[in-house]
């Protein structure tokens, strides 16, 4: 890059964190890439559905309605003005000193870079039960996206399981858009929320939109619950298996189950990048190392939910602080952060309280019978890793090339976590200390043709 060549930025993700970023580039005269899987820019809080589609913002997005609609204005003018370039459908599969490898409808190409912005956002963070490996499961996120993106409800009688504010929202949105939702079942006891209360004050507002949400469940919602199984038939789910808070068992049919425990940072490309990464105690996983305006070094910048889980506010803040320490590194005036560090800061007492609220199930994790399917891509199953640690040693690396845990499309985004956490039951240590799984290049899963080019 020469004195007169701009430089060349590329972001990955068209959310909250991605548009921001984006949109402040734009502002100090630059011409930033923009590369997101989605059709149209909004991320997966903000996902828009295929245009001509009859349900309003208000419909789909709630209370959040205003602000999604601008993001999506503000993003749609900035590329019909032709002042970025928008990669959609498109996903970063690689990245290699300066170059992402970008699938698109085209094949593959590459995309120069002096500077990287990775505003990933994050996926579900599940935990292994007896039985998910079963048609008819899917995570919550996947039950939101159908619901957002076609107006549809996965299944006629649905129950939801697991913990944190998607699975409240999931529930409420599916039972106003006329789902039948049989239950939904949260892993964390009503004495383990009332620990986290005084963190969640950092935001009021937020905090009551969640009550009203719970109580728009109703009896559906149940505290403290301990699943135990989810039953099948010849055509795939047919009832979750569970006991209340009090020990009692029941037995909920259903054909459709979702099931997320908050969230998983996408972190793979920050791998892939380079980035240094540290085991969050708190978020009961690995996430990347970043200053506070989301440097993470070697001209890369991370923002949003794939490096800190702090929700769709915070990111478009963090999507504007790293658009920020990227000027200030390119010379280019920068604007005062002060303010967005300030409420990040209390976002961040939120996120705190969000976490001691609705924790990870570590024991029940570490629990899972030796027949209970952990790596649904390899049907890995936790006997197969506590063999594999006796055999082998309990780091993570060293599991996975024993028993195959993590090595399928996915790469571990499911089954990593729970893994690790058998893994260190099985050793006496830290899933700390165990480690995480490497990230590996293509990150999504790629068809060889896409390789091929004519000539």
């Amino acid at each position: 890059m020469s004195e007169t060549t701009p430089p060349r930025i590329a972001i990955v993700g068209a959310g909250p964190a991605g548009i921001r970023a984006a949109a402040m580039l734009v502002e100090a005269g630059l011409h930033p890439v923009v590369i997101d899987e989605g059709q149209r820019a909004g991320g997966q809080i903000y996902r828009r559905p295929p245009a001509g589609f009859a349900r309003t913002a208000k419909q789909l997005y709630g209370s959040e309605a205003a602000k999604a609609s601008a993001l999506h204005q503000l993003f749609d003018r900035l590329a019909e003005e032709g002042r970025l370039t928008h990669c959609a459908g498109s996903s970063v599969i690689a990245v290699q000193e300066g170059r992402l490898h970008v699938l698109g409808e085209g094949g593959v190409q590459v995309i120069f870079h002096d500077r990287l912005i990775l505003a990933t956002g994050a996926s579900d963070r599940v935990a292994a039960i007896p039985g998910w490996q079963s048609a008819g499961v899917y995570s919550l996120g996947a039950a939101q996206i159908a619901l957002k993106a076609q107006g549809v409800a996965l299944g006629q009688r649905i129950v939801l399981i697991g913990s944190g504010p998607l699975l409240t929202l999931v529930g409420a949105q599916l039972v106003k858009a006329g789902a039948d939702v049989a239950a939904v079942l949260d892993t964390s006891s009503w004495r383990q929320q009332m620990r986290g209360l005084w963190k969640l004050a950092a935001r009021p507002l937020v905090a009551l939109r969640g009550l009203a949400l719970r109580a728009r469940l109703g009896g559906r919602y149940h505290a403290g619950v301990t699943p135990e199984r989810i039953e099948v038939d010849g055509n795939g789910v047919s009832a979750m298996r569970w006991r209340d808070a009090g020990g009692r068992q029941h037995l909920t049919p259903c054909d459709t189950i979702g099931m997320g425990w908050h969230l998983r940072a996408e972190t793979h490309l920050a791998d892939l990048a380079g980035c240094t990464f540290i085991y969050d105690e708190r978020w009961r996983q690995w996430l990347p190392k970043t200053d506070q305006m989301g440097r993470a070094g070697n001209g890369v910048y991370l923002a949003g939910d794939g490096s800190r889980l702090l929700g769709a506010d915070a990111a478009e803040i963090a999507g504007r602080l790293a658009a920020a320490a990227c000027l200030a590194d390119l010379g280019f005036p920068a604007p005062s952060c002060a303010a967005d560090l300030r409420e990040l800061a209390q976002l961040e007492r939120f996120a705190r309280g969000l976490v001691c609220a609705f924790p990870w199930p570590a024991a029940m994790a570490r629990a899972l019978p030796d027949d209970a399917v952990v790596c649904r891509c390899e049907n890995v199953t936790a006997g197969d890793i506590r063999e594999s640690v006796d055999f082998g040693g309990g780091e993570a690396n060293r599991v996975k090339s024993l028993s195959r845990v993590g090595m399928g499309r996915c790469q571990g985004r499911y089954c990593q976590l729970a893994a690790v956490e058998l893994i260190a039951a099985q050793t006496g240590c830290t899933p700390g200390a165990v480690g995480r799984l490497r990230g590996q290049a293509p990150v999504r899963p790629a068809p060889i043709g896409a390789f091929v080019r004519d000539g």
